[in-house]
């Protein structure tokens, strides 16, 4: 039944348009034309109230559409007119000659006047504002959306809004932004039309009284007060509905974004007011006593503004807020508003100091601008991006990024903590461009010298007139939007095991729940607890490892969970399982370039291996030993940095682990990596060696 209903408005829309463009081929009896006039009024009307009455101009989404249809009907039946003023001997329907008889009141000159007057202001004031309006809109709005969208994520992100309502004002921005430019064309219609409506009124006078002098046989009188009547009527008739819809086009244009119609806007914006209306009274009174002046009416409108004046400022004073009458009641009672001492005063307020932050940055006040969304920034939207892909990449959503200003900075300084605790800082120019020496450059640009904050790479800040020529000679050119970023993602990398909550490993088993068959309840936690789990999933983000596939890691704990009780050895044999992962991590072109250690320092961490009293096991090795292996290694991988990029220190799986911790305190960038962790497909090229000579 209702969609019954949707195909017959449908179907009704097409003939009406049909119709439309039938008026300009068929000729139509006066009756019908009457008819036709009188519809056209009655539409233009319609939506003259309809964009009156709206509160956004989405409401009339279907406004561009309908200008066109109602255009095109108007200048119809303007033919249609024509067609019938010239052959019919000026008479085209009761309507046209009404609004020609009433205009002209017996004088050609003076209805012609006021005739032209009405097409002027029409065409220049209504319709040619209304057209640069809706220009200046429809860039506006475009040039605005980038912003609209990352206040949307940003919202989205903060769990201001759900999914559902994301994607409802997402929708709205990209109709808005289509309405606008709908508009800027479609306005170029209502001036086509004022054009043409002239055109023809023209082409009624002269060519029906050139007709009515050869053809009719009557006085020139009497042709030209016929066809001045029926002229100016004609005129009048598509004229008023056009500039009825000038005037809509116009309104909806303007129109803000509002919470209410245009005449409670205007009611209550007015009001707020009511020192205007004593001023504008005042100034009646003034100009009553100005010789000539007619007092009467003077006198009156000026004691009409008066008692408006006076009337709002009861209504406000009746309409204060709850609020500001409990303010006046605690000052009439002589209570001060809280202090800050006060309101520390109770306990409870102080715990709100205690929240740590997950992540922060702090910027200095030159910075703001380059973060804000308002100011156009797209920091948020690239902060949502990194979001996306580091839970593509590694398993693992990060929590939202809490952003400062803070004072106690220099202008161009911000600093990134984890859990309320400086990590790492970095200095940026707002108006530079980072350029950075990949190792090839074919010149050099004079720049100021830094260091890049992210990877600890030398740089230059150069001026944006030396972007172009710094990329002709082989420099990295970089944003400083892009810098900050690419810090914040790497720091983030880095301590993504700090940030791993066991709420986060919950989420990420409910998760598993629904998107797989691993029976989770029985390996969490009657084989392994949620802490533990935890802890696994940190030593995994710590070197780098992605826990995106949490279905392998919870069966490889349950293969291995009764065996093995210890964490660490669970990690390592959840590694070997992830070792596609690992190798598609850190192979290029099905080979991986690794430094191998030698058999006698592998004899020597196995044999500095014993056992804690907690029942794990630590190395104990000589201060020297360790010394002159950490040295080889180092003179390993300044041999070979040209090679690999990321070293990657390869070993028996029985020292990696013991290997690994102890480049903890040395060489955090240096991967280790056991022959059990790399896929059988994979070249292994040893490029060093790490030996205790």
């Amino acid at each position: 039944m209702l969609k019954s209903i949707f195909n017959l408005r449908d179907s009704v829309m097409s003939v009406f348009v049909i119709m439309v463009v039938a008026l300009i081929i068929i000729p139509l009896p006066t009756f019908f034309l009457d008819f036709a006039f009188v519809t056209n009024i009655a539409i233009s009307l319609m939506i003259l109230l309809i964009s009156i009455y709206i509160k956004d101009a989405l409401e009339f989404s279907v406004f561009p559409s309908l200008l066109l249809i109602t255009t095109l009907f108007r200048l119809g039946l303007n033919i249609s007119s024509t067609r019938q003023i010239l052959t019919n001997g000026g008479n085209a329907g009761q309507v046209v000659s009404t609004f020609g008889n009433f205009v002209l009141q017996g004088n050609v000159v003076v209805g012609f006047i006021i005739f032209i007057i009405i097409v002027i202001v029409q065409f220049l004031v209504i319709t040619k504002g209304a057209e640069r309006v809706a220009e200046v809109s429809a860039r506006f709005t475009l040039d605005a959306m980038p912003g609209k969208q990352m206040a949307i994520d940003a919202d989205l992100n903060a769990g201001l809004i759900d999914e559902q309502e994301a994607r409802r004002r997402r929708s709205n921005v990209q109709r808005e932004a289509e309405f606008y430019g709908s508009m800027d064309g479609a306005t170029k219609f209502v001036k086509g039309d004022s054009i043409m409506s002239i055109i023809i009124t023209l082409v009624n006078f002269i060519g029906g009284v050139i007709i009515g002098m050869v053809q009719g046989g009557g006085s020139f009188t009497e042709v030209l007060n016929t066809y001045s009547i029926s002229t100016v009527g004609d005129g009048l008739v598509s004229q008023i509905p056009a500039l009825l819809i000038s005037t809509a086009t116009g309104m909806i244009v303007t129109r803000s974004a509002s919470e209410s119609s245009l005449g409670n806007d205007l009611t209550q914006q007015v009001s707020a007011q009511p020192v205007i209306m004593f001023v504008a009274g005042g100034t009646m009174f003034v100009f009553a006593l100005i010789p000539g002046m007619p007092k009467l009416q003077t006198f009156a409108l000026g004691i009409g503004l008066l008692a408006l004046g006076a009337t709002l400022t009861r209504t406000r004073d009746k309409g204060e807020t709850e609020e500001d009458r409990n303010k006046k009641l605690v000052q009439d009672m002589g209570i001060e508003e809280q202090s800050e001492t006060e309101y520390f005063r109770n306990i409870d307020n102080i715990y709100e100091l205690l929240t740590v932050d997950a992540i922060e940055m702090n910027f200095g006040y030159s910075l703001i601008p380059l973060v804000d969304q308002a100011a156009g920034s797209n920091f948020v939207d690239r902060l949502v991006m990194f979001r996306k892909q580091f839970a593509q990449e590694m398993g693992m959503v990060i929590p939202a990024v809490r952003l400062r200003d803070d004072g106690s900075l220099s202008p161009n300084q911000y600093v990134i903590k984890i859990r309320g605790e400086e990590i790492s800082r970095g200095e940026i120019l707002v108006d530079y461009f980072l350029a950075l020496d990949p190792g090839n450059l074919t010149g050099k640009v004079d720049g100021i010298e830094t260091i890049e904050p992210a990877y600890g790479i030398p740089g230059k800040w150069i001026t944006p007139d030396k972007k172009d020529i710094a990329e002709i000679y082989g420099y990295t050119v970089i944003d400083p939007l892009s810098v900050v970023v690419t810090h914040m993602s790497e720091t983030v990398r880095k301590h993504a095991y700090e940030l791993l909550t066991r709420q986060d490993v919950t989420q990420l088993l409910e998760n598993l729940k629904k998107n797989s068959g691993v029976a989770i309840d029985d390996i969490v936690p009657s084989l392994i607890t949620v802490t533990n789990l935890q802890k696994i999933l940190c030593n995994l983000l710590r070197e780098g490892v992605p826990i995106r596939d949490m279905e392998i890691i919870i069966e490889t704990i349950a293969a291995n969970a009764a065996s093995v009780r210890d964490v660490e050895l669970l990690t390592e044999q959840i590694r070997q399982t992830l070792k596609r992962t690992i190798t598609r991590k850190w192979a290029e072109g099905g080979q991986i370039k690794v430094i191998t250690l030698d058999s006698s320092v592998e004899k020597v961490i196995i044999n500095s291996v014993r056992s804690s009293e907690s029942g794990g096991a630590i190395m104990n090795i000589d201060p020297d030993t360790m010394q002159t292996i950490m040295t080889n290694l180092t003179g390993a991988i300044k041999k070979v940095k040209d090679v690999i990029t990321t070293p990657i220190v390869l070993t028996s799986p029985v020292v990696r682990i013991y290997f690994s911790k102890m480049l903890e305190q040395f060489a955090q960038s240096t991967v280790v990596l056991s022959y059990n962790e790399i896929d059988n497909g994979v070249q292994i090229q040893a490029v060093a060696n790490v030996t205790l000579d």
